[in-house]
């Protein structure tokens, strides 16, 4: 077993999608998935919760949807440690896109990965609650060794439009996705003067940054996204009966 020390992290958890499919409404206005609630808290705070939990993680950053800043605040601020020793939480604005919020928040990171106070960031996907503290320290310390990591897990069952067996050995992609935290920076900074749009954190450093090795960690379907009103029932039937 590694005994080698967690590397100093970051974790930035996004909670800025609409969530339109999950179809929750309260007094008639639409709610966001991620401030669902989800056993003893809402969807998002399990999340913050497991980042804050990891060994090495020093500061956690939660991306808001403009004009929902003040709700992800109660929502949040019940279900964080009083201890003053851990990590800090901040809050940002995220933007238009997905790429555009994670940028927001990694703008935020620049001073701490300057300093030398994080040398690794995670991004992960606040509608993902049931990711573990073991996946978050595995992708961070494969990321710290191979400059990038993500969780992925075999995709069964897959047919082509005209009803054929699809190709075998396909893996679906989760979060969070780690990698070094100057390489992500440099990538994403790229990435605003060229004007490109990544469709996840991978996708964007594959294409600005240049020669990045990004390991595949094993993960499970437990790591489920909610998605759809059922998938907020499953996550719930599987917190209450975990090992």
């Amino acid at each position: 077993m590694s005994t080698s020390p967690s590397p100093a992290s970051a974790v930035v958890v996004l909670a800025a999608g609409s969530g339109s499919r999950v179809g929750a409404h309260r007094d008639g206005t639409p709610v966001n998935k991620v401030l669902l609630p989800l056993l003893d808290a809402p969807v998002l705070a399990h999340s913050v919760r497991t980042a804050l939990a990891t060994p090495g993680v020093r500061r956690v950053v939660v991306v808001a949807r403009p004009g929902e800043e003040a709700q992800v605040t109660e929502a949040l601020v019940p279900h964080l440690p009083a201890d003053d020793a851990a990590p800090e939480v901040a809050l940002v604005t995220g933007g238009a896109t997905r790429h555009a919020s994670e940028w927001a928040a990694l703008q935020v990171l620049v001073p701490w990965v300057a300093a030398g106070e994080v040398e690794v960031v995670a991004i992960h996907d606040g509608a993902r609650p049931l990711g573990s503290v073991a996946l978050f320290s595995a992708v961070l310390a494969a990321a710290a060794e191979r400059g990038g990591a993500l969780p992925g897990v075999p995709l069964a069952g897959v047919v082509t439009a005209d009803g054929q067996a699809g190709p075998s050995g396909l893996v679906a992609v989760q979060t969070p996705q780690a990698f070094r935290a100057d390489v992500l920076l440099a990538a994403y900074d790229r990435a605003a003067r060229e004007g490109f749009e990544g469709t996840d954190t991978a996708s964007c450093v594959e294409a600005m940054a240049e020669g990045v090795r990004i390991a595949a960690v094993p993960s499970t379907s437990r790591n489920l996204k909610v998605t759809f009103p059922e998938d907020v029932a499953l996550a719930d039937r599987l917190l209450r009966h975990a090992p």
